[in-house]
């Protein structure tokens, strides 16, 4: 017995409130029996760390893994008009297939909401086995954060990922014989949260510098001979500028207020230099980078750990561009040229700002501008980098539609919910970006642990989503990171 599955593809990703379909194809070579066909829509996000070194044990570390269903559809596409339930009741010996080919389309609706926690009953995990190791078992999560389902997620092999895709189950009445099994996978790529109406102002990071009035020759390091200190001791200063006070400027880098950036769009930065002091000389611009970084929350249980990874939008050194003139007014503000960072889009490789149950993610933009004083000449530009970093928000593009943000804030008159975002009771904490940016791995303890929960019930906007029609309108792109070739994945775990 082969069975396959293929799914229907109209869009390179997968949204919130998307039908995805397809069809199973099932190759009889002998009459048997079979019990049902069953296909299931599931979406997981695992976790994996090691939890830290036990006294008694220096030698082992334990892992720690942490499994959320956060999609769980199920439909019966043999026996025709029969329920999971039904089959477990009635339906003890199986019926007879004949031999031939068979096919059984299908079709499910994408949800808006993670329903993890509706579903820890209905959809056990067994046990999860990674490659070359031992089989290692996943304890029942505790704690669940009701949320938009995220984004799909890779780059992290065997710590963590998000995957979401279509399984298809022949089952068999008798034990001795395997359930033929067959998985097709899709990228997700969810709506994105309401934005507001109005900017409030600007977001923005500010560095200042002071340069020295008189630039260091390029011998300052050589120790000064006797006409050198004959000339200093007698000189008399008779500029007036001697007397002002040493040239000083402010680097600002601003964002539209809340500083949210797009997916596969333009940057909508504005990098400005200000005089707040007199000068005599050009100040030059003479490198730019602006670098995207993103910093993701892993958590297992009780351990958890911070991963940070970057993406280089732009680069330039050796610039030379005079910044304004000298006659220029104080606190005069002096743009940068926006064409260094124009049609240089967030890649299609970066997810979504989101936060489930034991993954998270967020992240910086840091502009690092790196400026002199009186010379463009390398040793006596005074060459002084300023890094300016502003927290952001990333989002897919993909908007949700006008019925479903009104169906929000009708539910948003008796409940906290408003399209997956939790209310701050809901979370678990506010991630903040660190104070560096390298991995730490430490025990979490600020998790509320709790042996039962109650499913709350579905918002407003939930059921009104249902009866949407899928988004018609812009989707951008969404390609995560393929896996590296001989990197430790999480391999297909079994189920009942």
């Amino acid at each position: 017995m082969l069975v396959t599955i293929a799914l229907d593809h109209p869009h390179e990703h997968y949204t919130n409130l998307d039908v995805i379909q397809g069809r199973v194809f099932l190759r009889v070579p002998n009459p048997t029996n079979v019990s049902s066909i069953i296909v299931k829509l599931e979406g997981e996000s695992k976790t994996r760390l090691l939890a830290p070194i036990h006294p008694s044990r220096p030698d082992k570390q334990r892992p720690v893994l942490e499994v959320h269903k956060v999609l769980y559809k199920t439909q019966v596409v043999w026996p025709a008009n029969m329920t999971q339930d039904d089959l477990l009741t009635n339906n003890k010996t199986g019926f007879t297939m004949n031999a031939g080919n068979f096919e059984y389309p299908f079709q499910f609706k994408i949800p808006l909401n993670t329903s993890c926690h509706a579903q820890q009953a209905t959809a056990p995990i067994s046990n999860i086995s990674f490659a070359n190791t031992l089989p290692e078992f996943a304890r029942t999560p505790t704690h669940h954060l009701k949320s938009t389902l995220p984004p799909s997620l890779t780059g992290f092999p065997g710590e963590a990922e998000i995957r979401y895709y279509v399984k298809v189950t022949v089952n068999r009445p008798s034990l001795f014989k395997e359930n033929p099994r067959a998985i097709a996978y899709f990228t997700l790529l969810p709506i994105e949260p309401p934005r507001p109406e109005k900017q409030d102002g600007e977001a923005y990071a500010r560095r200042q510098h002071q340069f020295l009035e008189q630039a260091p020759s390029a011998a300052a390091g050589k120790k000064p001979g006797l006409f050198d200190r004959m000339s200093s001791s007698t000189s008399v200063p008779t500029s007036p500028t001697s007397t002002s006070p040493p040239p000083r400027i402010t680097l600002d880098g601003r964002l539209p207020n809340p500083a949210i950036l797009t997916a596969n769009q333009d940057l909508p930065l504005r990098v400005l230099m200000k005089n707040m002091s007199t000068r005599t000389k050009n100040v030059y611009l003479q490198m730019l980078q602006i670098e995207l970084i993103g910093y993701t929350k892993v958590r297992a249980h009780e351990v958890a750990r911070t991963e940070s990874n970057s993406w280089i939008l732009c680069s330039f050194s050796n610039m030379n561009i005079p910044l304004g003139s000298p006659t220029d007014a104080l606190e005069t503000e002096v743009p940068i040229n926006p064409e260094y960072w124009s049609g240089k889009p967030i890649p299609n490789t970066v997810p979504p700002t989101f936060q489930t149950c034991n993954l998270s993610r967020f992240y910086e933009l840091e502009v690092r501008v790196g400026v002199g004083y009186g010379s463009y000449k390398q040793g006596e530009d005074q060459l002084v980098v300023l890094p300016l970093r502003l927290p952001v928000k990333v989002y897919s593009g993909i908007a949700p539609p006008k019925a479903l943000l009104e169906a929000a804030l009708v539910g948003d008159e008796g409940t906290t919910a408003n399209l997956g975002v939790p209310s701050p009771a809901q979370r678990p904490h506010a991630p903040t970006a660190p104070s560096h940016p390298g991995p730490s791995t430490t025990p979490n303890t600020t998790m509320p642990q709790s042996d039962s929960f109650e499913a709350p019930p579905p918002t407003y906007e939930e059921a009104v989503g249902q009866d949407l029609p899928p988004i018609n309108g812009y989707r951008g792109t969404y390609q995560p990171p393929p896996v590296p070739e001989g990197a430790p994945r999480f391999s297909d775990e079994k189920r009942r």
